[in-house]
């Protein structure tokens, strides 16, 4: 940890792909902001990422890093947290890999409340493979393999969370650039799994869920709602409002315990020792 880095100390010499505009650029510089105002360095710092346009993340962002496969960041994610429990842990998606394919595993993660933060970057469509519907999308969204929509409802990621047993949960978007940072500050410095669901616009295949809509749209809880995140009862209600779109931390469990440290999970694991455990050989034979 240390008090001297600067949000530009995470930023790589890569130049990122994503469209003019996209909305993950200032999810990533939140990220970055979050990262150093909470007094974390790359070289301790491991990023995983999934599939999609936000999966080249890890390649903008100066740290550890690894470019997993689709849906399975979190996997990934938890076993570097179990192996290097000083490290902190960044894993990020977006909303087709971590609610589709991935959802399994997001379940998990978040029950076992692992002690990472998980970025999703929630454009309501599938960017890189040109436009299709994806889980977030709104049930009459009209795309090129969805002409009359997709005509079922939309997940509500925050809801799968809060059902899971999840002791973080938050929603930001990634134009309001203060906001946005805070928020996932917020998630990093929580003693467990730190979701956040971002708004985060796709400017080429989605132009309804678009940067003014948000604008026009959003509702944030600390600042218009005086809401109580430790309120299980409250943030509920607010997850199950389908009728707005709600930024700030919905729910945060003041008593939790990461995963590690209920498991005792609290040296160094990533040094193997020379030779095989005595007696693995025996087994090996027995089954084999």
């Amino acid at each position: 940890m240390s008090s001297d880095v600067r949000f530009t100390d995470f930023k790589s010499d890569k130049q990122p792909t994503w469209c003019p505009g996209c909305g993950d650029f200032g999810t990533m510089n939140g990220m970055m902001k979050a990262l150093a105002n909470t007094g974390n360095d790359p070289d301790n710092t491991f990023v995983v990422a999934g599939i999609g346009c936000s999966g080249k993340i890890g390649t903008y962002m100066h740290s550890y890093a690894l470019h997993g496969v689709h849906g399975r960041a979190l996997p990934v994610g938890t076993g570097v947290k179990m192996a290097r429990p000083d490290v902190e842990v960044m894993v990020a998606g977006g909303d087709g890999d971590g609610y589709s394919i991935g959802a399994g595993h997001f379940v998990h993660a978040v029950r076992r409340n692992v002690d990472m933060t998980y970025v999703v970057m929630d454009n309501r469509i599938y960017g890189l493979t040109k436009g299709q519907a994806s889980p977030t999308s709104r049930s009459d969204f009209e795309t090129s393999t969805t002409p009359e929509g997709p005509k079922q409802p939309p997940v509500n990621p925050l809801a799968l969370a809060l059902a899971s047993g999840a002791s973080f949960i938050a929603q930001s978007f990634s134009s309001d650039a203060m906001r946005h940072a805070e928020i996932v500050e917020k998630a990093i410095e929580h003693d467990g799994f730190g979701f956040v669901n971002v708004f985060s616009p796709c400017v080429t295949f989605n132009d309804v869920d678009t940067y003014d809509y948000f604008r026009d749209s959003l509702v944030d809880l600390q600042e218009d709602e005086d809401h109580d995140p430790h309120d299980y009862e409250a943030a509920k209600e607010v997850i199950l409002d389908s009728e707005k779109e709600y930024q700030g931390v919905m729910y945060q469990d003041e008593n939790s315990v990461p995963y590690h440290e209920k498991h005792g999970v609290t040296e160094d694991m990533s040094e193997i020792p020379d030779g095989a455990p005595e007696d693995a050989m025996d087994l090996v034979r027995e089954f084999y």
